[in-house]
């Protein structure tokens, strides 16, 4: 870096700090769990921040009905929902860190 204008520097210290610290918050977004559910909560879905079902909770009255397809529209909305508030919650913490500048290959 010798040799660089003090801008350029100072430009470089605030990328790698940006860098970092939208690492760290890549790293707590992946540990955080979101929770979704469809029909009145007949059927509960938790994701976390990797996008990984790490639970789905469906009532016995569901599985008595005996409806397979209502049973699979339940579980992918409440899912799909699930992750959207995973990624909605990503963007939202991402924006407030980078001010809005939009930063390829994020999310």
């Amino acid at each position: 870096m010798k040799g660089m204008p003090g801008g350029m520097q100072q430009f470089i210290k605030q990328a790698n700090q940006l860098q970092t610290r939208l690492t760290k918050l890549q790293e707590e977004l992946g540990t955080r769990e979101y929770q979704a559910s469809s029909g009145g909560n007949a059927v509960m879905a938790t994701v976390n921040g990797k996008n990984q079902i790490v639970s789905l909770k469906i009532t016995d009255e569901v599985m008595k009905s005996g409806d397979a397809e209502m049973l699979q529209d339940l579980v992918m909305t409440a899912v799909n929902e699930a992750l959207k508030t995973a990624k909605d919650t990503a963007e939202t913490e991402t924006n407030k860190l980078t001010g809005g500048m939009s930063i390829p290959g994020l999310f």
